[in-house]
């Protein structure tokens, strides 16, 4: 369990930072919060231990990565199929997400393929486990993004 860490301003600044460029050195990050450099890999590794900051990765572009299909997809899963239904998702290369949800599904996933083929393919490989219910997304007007502080807007 993480523990508990109180996220001051400086600490925001530090996480927008992070957030906007996971490959920045520690010197632009302490700059961005008004840091030092000691300071700011301190402050990381705490953020890091309390489980704040849970990693940094490379986004990448799916459809230039050759998947030209992103799909929404929910699914009713009755309690006795839950454990092996996650297991196939974890091993699904089409899943980038899966979220277990209140209301008419069980869970809701974003699912990325090559074709269409290939999305009634992987479609008909969950289908035993319950009724899906498919979005094709045509396009994403608000890209997943950072967060931020509680109570701030965006700019």
């Amino acid at each position: 369990m993480a523990d508990t860490l109180t996220l001051d301003t400086k600490a925001w600044q530090l996480l927008l930072a992070l957030q906007q460029d996971g490959r920045a050195p520690l010197k632009t990050l302490a700059a961005a919060a008004g840091l030092s450099v000691p300071a700011t890999v301190e402050r990381l590794k705490r953020m890091v231990d309390a489980g704040v900051v849970r990693s940094v990765s490379a986004e990448l572009d799916a459809a230039l990565a050759g998947y030209s299909v992103r799909a929404i997809v929910g699914i009713t899963v009755l309690q006795p199929g839950k454990k092996a239904f996650i297991d196939k998702l974890r091993r699904a290369a089409e899943v980038l997400e899966c979220h277990h949800v209140a209301g008419a599904d069980s869970y809701l996933m974003t699912v990325v393929t090559r074709s269409l083929e290939d999305l009634e393919r992987f479609l008909a490989s969950i289908n035993s486990y319950g009724e899906t219910r498919t979005s094709i997304v045509f396009s994403t007007p608000i890209p997943r993004r950072g967060l931020v502080p509680p109570g701030s807007t965006r700019s």
